[in-house]
């Protein structure tokens, strides 16, 4: 027997999966969300989603998808309405639950749609703005914000403020916060000094610009928790059968949240869902969350995912299942990145949240995927690890043994070895990976043209456009990349030849 589909439909029948559910799905509309992702849907739409039920909040969110791929039909289909999984432990003890989750009111495409989104520019109670666009979004590019969209996420962001400024005539009242929560360092501040910038260069009004500095709170944000991708059937199928309908939408997450978000009493006065959760924190400054969250789980993760990937493993877990992995992951952080933080951290708490961070890796209800861990490798390896490889040199002059496995690692899994439709993928024992990574071009062809993954490495540190550094001159990393690279040094598969056929790798 073929289960129904979630919709609010389903909740007319079912009212014991959302009480309430009439009232839920008929608040107004308060922040704007650029991006759909698992960790925007799990951490900030659920704290929204969470002060709703408390009657705190009382506001929902309006969606804009950059792409049409990528779940349109399913949001379409459960009018915007799924479940999301909590599984962990949390002080102590064993949580497995089930929310649903109606913060969002609608679901609208950037390509198809922009003049919807500008509308909403026009609401005097839609406030906020979040977004979540990787470490690469954020970023200052050559776009046309009267485009029907313009490319970036910033583009899209001037219009929809400059539409907003001319709808109240620059009033005070209709201001927004602006929360980003890419991982980027000062992301508030980078993100309103682009928005800026594209304002000049489009020779926007004085004022629109005076209303921007002035009226407009750009706050950088922190966000933590493990929320995979997409769960496997398995999950999938085990949480369908309990709950008795099937959701295309489904998300599962860890137990642990925290959104640090860097505001004033104003700000947190717009951002009243924090009084839901303790998870929430608005503090003037959140320097020390970032860094240490930024450099201990998410570092580890991009030091460790190609690694443990390149080694067969999958997951995580299976990777914290697995003696040398796990090993070598609780190594370099407690070893290697902790103690070389770029900022003034003591050296108890950065142990203690290395120790937090460990367990949350071995939870055992969570699959979190590694190659997902590595979209945007390049960049997150450039953001969240660099800055910590300076800085343990104004320490220490021995190269960081651990670091420069992984580093190497990541050299080896970004050698791609078949193009389709524009796509790069690699190879782990005959089978294909996604490299889903904009600098893919840029290391096909250094591997392509390289004599030998020794001198690949080589001149891939030294490119100081990459990391905006010369890493070779760092005393003895090079050297220590180098060993790792020896390996792949032997294996003919691991270097295409110029003029060379690629192996053959079927790609569905």
């Amino acid at each position: 027997m073929s289960l129904p589909q979630l919709s609010p439909e389903l909740l007319d029948q079912r009212p014991d999966l959302l009480p309430n559910h009439h009232n839920l799905l008929a608040l107004p509309e308060k922040i704007i969300q650029f991006g759909t992702g698992v960790l925007l849907r799990g951490l900030p739409d659920y704290f929204v989603n969470k002060a709703n039920q408390q009657g705190i909040f009382n506001g929902r969110i309006v969606v804009v998808k950059s792409t049409n791929s990528g779940g349109t039909d399913a949001f379409a289909t459960q009018q915007n309405v799924f479940s999301h999984s909590i599984r962990g432990i949390e002080d102590g003890n064993q949580v497995d639950k089930l929310v649903i989750n109606s913060a969002i009111s609608r679901t609208i495409s950037a390509n198809s749609h922009w003049a919807e989104i500008l509308e909403c520019a026009h609401n005097p109670g839609l406030k906020i703005v979040i977004s979540n666009t990787t470490e690469v979004g954020i970023q200052l590019t050559e776009d046309d914000i009267f485009a029907t969209p313009p490319a970036s996420y910033p583009g899209k962001l001037t219009a929809y403020l400059y539409e907003r400024f001319k709808a109240f005539n620059g009033s005070a009242a209709s201001g927004m916060v602006i929360v980003p929560t890419e991982l980027i360092v000062n992301s508030g501040q980078k993100l309103r000094d682009i928005v800026l910038e594209q304002a000049k260069r489009h020779n926007l009004d004085e004022t629109f610009n005076q209303w921007l500095e002035e009226h407009n709170h750009f706050c950088s944000s922190l966000v933590d928790r493990i929320v995979p991708g997409k769960p496997d059937a398995e999950t999938v199928a085990l949480i369908s059968g309990q709950q008795g309908y099937k959701d295309d939408l489904l998300i599962v997450s860890e137990v642990y949240r925290l959104w640090a978000i860097e505001g004033s009493e104003h700000v947190k006065s717009v951002l009243s869902f924090a009084e839901a959760d303790k998870g929430v924190v608005i503090e003037p400054n959140i320097d020390l969350y970032r860094e240490l969250k930024l450099r201990l789980l998410n570092g580890t993760h991009t030091l460790a995912c190609g690694l443990c990937f390149l080694n067969g493993l999958d997951t995580v877990r299976e990777s914290m299942e697995n003696p040398e992995t796990a090993s070598f992951i609780a190594d370099l952080m407690l070893t290697e990145l902790a103690p070389a933080i770029p900022y003034n951290v003591d050296a108890a708490r950065a142990q203690e949240f290395g120790n937090q961070v460990l367990d949350r890796f071995r939870n055992p209800f969570i699959r979190h995927q590694l190659v997902d861990i590595t979209v945007q490798y390049t960049a997150k390896m450039r953001m969240r690890n660099i800055p910590t490889l300076l800085s343990h040199y104004k320490k220490s002059d021995q190269a960081p043994a651990l670091f420069a496995e992984g580093f190497a690692a990541f050299l080896k899994f970004m050698k791609p070895v078949v193009h389709k439709d524009g796509a790069y993928y690699g190879d782990r024992d005959g089978q294909p990976y996604s490299i889903r990574c904009d600098a893919a071009p840029y290391f096909d062809e250094m591997w392509k043209t390289a004599a030998s993954p020794l001198d690949l490495a080589e001149k891939v540190l030294a490119d100081v456009s990459l990391w905006d550094t010369d890493l070779t001159q760092l005393p003895g990393f090079l050297d220590a990349v180098k060993s790792h690279m020896a390996e792949a040094a032997a294996m003919d598969t691991l270097r295409i030849v110029p003029g060379a056929d690629a192996p053959k790798i079927d790609v569905d």
